[in-house]
């Protein structure tokens, strides 16, 4: 019987207020992708959509299929949102 290798990754979704941290054992070769979609994250928040949001390994940007090594972090970005004042132009008065 051929055993599989794994590794310990978590991953992170950064939004307002809290930070779900998901550690979970991947198999070796995992990609980014498959490890968001294995933490439950997707299915717990649906706003979750990897075709436009930005993700990372250690705060450095990385791609849905980037491989994964043991004890990565897996981190997926809210969109950054500006608040504009009340006149709404971009000067501070």
């Amino acid at each position: 019987m051929l055993r599989t290798e794994t590794m310990q990754i978590s991953v992170i979704y950064a939004i307002a207020g809290k930070q779900p941290w998901i550690s979970l054992d991947v198999e070796e070769g995992c990609v980014l992708e498959d490890a968001v979609e294995q933490s439950g994250l997707l299915a717990k928040y649906p706003e979750i959509d990897l075709n436009r949001m930005r993700v990372g390994i250690f705060g450095k940007l990385a791609k849905p299929d980037s491989e994964l090594k043991d004890g990565d972090r897996v981190e997926i970005y809210r969109p950054i949102t500006r608040s504009l004042d009340d006149d709404d132009d971009d000067d501070d008065d």
